[in-house]
């Protein structure tokens, strides 16, 4: 989940790696913080968001990147492939050109993620939430639509 994250801020392989550790390194030291009183999985998620958007905030900018490493074979079958990487790339593009609050509850939305434990990693409301994934999804089919 970690390494989905980093990838969704950053496209270049060793910067994603660097932030990788940045993100592990801010989770180890926040655990003892963690009270036990929410999802484990929500607390880890919200910690790795906010260094993320902290490295964010120093840098100012992104590019796309994978989200998920689970894809077919490419020697199975090299056409689906294509096609599924395709998809995939023009998904991540739209998903980065989302302003900040849209793409965390988008990025942890694909990560399997229910509105509550959104709520809880993000700090925000379910309500909020509920509208952030409405307003981001109707974002991402304009974008992919245009770039059609």
């Amino acid at each position: 989940m970690l390494s989905r994250l980093a990838h969704s801020y950053t496209r270049d392989i060793a910067r994603r790696d660097d932030l990788l550790q940045e993100v592990s390194i801010a989770v180890w030291q926040a655990l003892p913080r963690w009270r036990g009183d929410g999802s484990l999985r929500a607390f880890v998620a919200r910690v790795a968001h906010n260094r993320c958007v902290d490295v964010f905030a120093k840098e100012q900018r992104l590019s796309a990147s994978d989200l998920d490493e689970t894809w077919p074979d490419p020697h199975a079958d090299p056409l689906r492939h294509a096609e599924a990487q395709q998809q995939r790339d023009g998904l991540l593009t739209a998903v980065l050109s989302l302003p900040l609050g849209y793409r965390q509850v988008v990025s942890l939305a694909l990560e399997g993620f229910a509105h509550r434990e959104i709520s809880e990693a993000l700090g925000l409301e379910e309500n909020a939430v509920a509208q952030r994934l409405s307003r981001a999804r109707r974002m991402l089919r304009d974008l992919m639509g245009a770039s059609r």
